[in-house]
């Protein structure tokens, strides 16, 4: 029996491979196209990895005929807001082409359960509470919008065919691994090379911070214990502002908020994410186990040692 890991070289995912490979015995697949941001470094020696594109549906069929995968973990996507404002088409080749791809070779080869991790930023921005598995969809940005589309097929491919799906939907990752381009990556390797660190308008925006090795494990928990067709909320219980953030992290790398430097906000910022765990908490018995001060110690000491 196989494992197939879509994304796998790439930030969660290669944690996930790291996590996977000590929950089973199974033969582990890495399906990665090897984008900008992947390293494949990241993939552990005992995964085999398939360097190819998900947005090819032929050879994603191919894979599926000669490795017949039993679970499927989809970690892959294009997931840099920015960028999607600058040309959204490589998120829909690989967000939602790719995962309609990798559902239509699930069904054909009877996977036994599709797990599909997406993201909390399909729900939009909230004022007030927190986003439930019952929150209206309200993507306000390509990324989001791609997200959302990708989640929406994998119900549907689960409400018509029959095909057993899982949707978890995170909030802010982060740790080691994740590429330079993200905020917490930015701001550790900026802080290292003595250059400002850019915040987005007043940098009041609050966003909800999972460390990642929480998110894998997470993952693992309802992969064992989920029920077909829900959805998981993955949270890490830790609201807040970016610019308190950012103020945190010079701090622990005893640097000066002089190297703080404002630029324009983004089109679309959204304001606020907050992401109720109480389902995956109830139902799998999952909840969090790093706080921000140990969680950013440890990411902070990995760009250290590999950042360059």
């Amino acid at each position: 029996m196989s494992i197939l890991v879509t994304g796998g070289a790439g930030f969660i995912g290669s944690n996930f491979l790291n996590t996977l490979i000590n929950s089973c015995d199974d033969e582990i697949i890495c399906l990665d196209s090897l984008t900008y941001a992947s390293n494949l470094n990241n993939v552990p020696k005992e995964v085999t990895l398939l360097p190819y594109d998900i947005s090819n549906k032929d050879k994603v069929f191919e894979i599926f005929t000669i490795h017949k995968p039993k679970y499927v973990f989809h970690f892959a996507a294009e997931s840099h807001v920015d960028n999607s404002i600058k040309d959204c088409t490589p998120f829909i080749q690989t967000n939602i082409i790719g995962t309609v791809n990798l559902l239509m070779a699930s069904l054909k080869y009877e996977v036994e359960k599709f797990m599909h991790i997406s993201t909390d930023e399909v729900y939009g921005s909230i004022k007030n509470g927190s986003f439930t598995e019952e929150t209206n969809y309200d993507p306000r940005n390509p990324y989001s919008a791609s997200k959302a589309s990708s989640d929406h097929f994998v119900k549907a491919f689960n409400n018509t065919y029959n095909l057993p799906t899982i949707i978890t939907n995170c909030s802010n990752n982060y740790g080691p691994r994740q590429h330079r381009e993200k905020l917490i990556p930015q701001t550790i390797c900026n802080l290292l090379r003595g250059k400002n660190v850019p915040v987005y308008g007043d940098g009041k925006q609050i966003r909800d911070w999972l460390y990642v090795q929480d998110h894998c494990e997470a993952l693992i928990e309802v992969w064992k214990g989920g029920k077909i067709g829900e959805k998981y909320n993955i949270g890490g219980e830790c609201e807040l502002h970016n610019i308190d953030l950012i103020r945190k992290i010079i701090s622990m790398m005893g640097k000066e908020e002089s190297m703080i430097e404002y630029v324009k906000d983004r089109p679309g910022h959204d304001r606020r994410y907050s992401t109720n765990i109480n389902k995956i908490s109830a139902d799998l018995n999952w909840r969090p186990k790093f706080n921000i001060d140990e969680g950013l110690k440890e990411t902070i000491e990995w760009y250290e040692l590999y950042s360059n």
